[in-house]
């Protein structure tokens, strides 16, 4: 488990071949995830990240086409570009793009 004070998080990375498990558990209150766990007890799923060749192509299509961008583009936990789309436009998941 590697923690990510930046993220608020401790993280631990499940790579499948062709798919990545990210298990996050929130470093204090301040944590973005302590709220969804607080509202989930049971646990669950955060979000769902998406690799993308180009971070502000991607964001364009999808601002286009009605998404709402959660803030601006941020370094993520691997280190890349990342940024979040609003859940209530992908039917309540948090989504997140990654610029590979």
């Amino acid at each position: 488990m590697q923690a990510l004070a930046d993220h608020g998080v401790s993280v631990v990375f499940i790579d499948t071949g062709n798919t990545k498990v990210e298990l996050l558990e929130p470093l204090g209150e301040g944590s973005p995830i302590a709220g969804f766990l607080e509202r989930n007890p049971g646990g669950g799923m955060h979000h769902m990240c998406f690799e993308v060749p180009d971070l502000a192509a991607a964001v364009g299509r999808l601002v286009a086409g009605g998404a709402r961008v959660l803030g601006e583009p941020k370094v993520g936990a691997h280190g890349r570009p990342v940024v979040f789309l609003h859940p209530k436009d992908f039917d309540g998941t948090l989504i997140e793009l990654e610029e590979v």
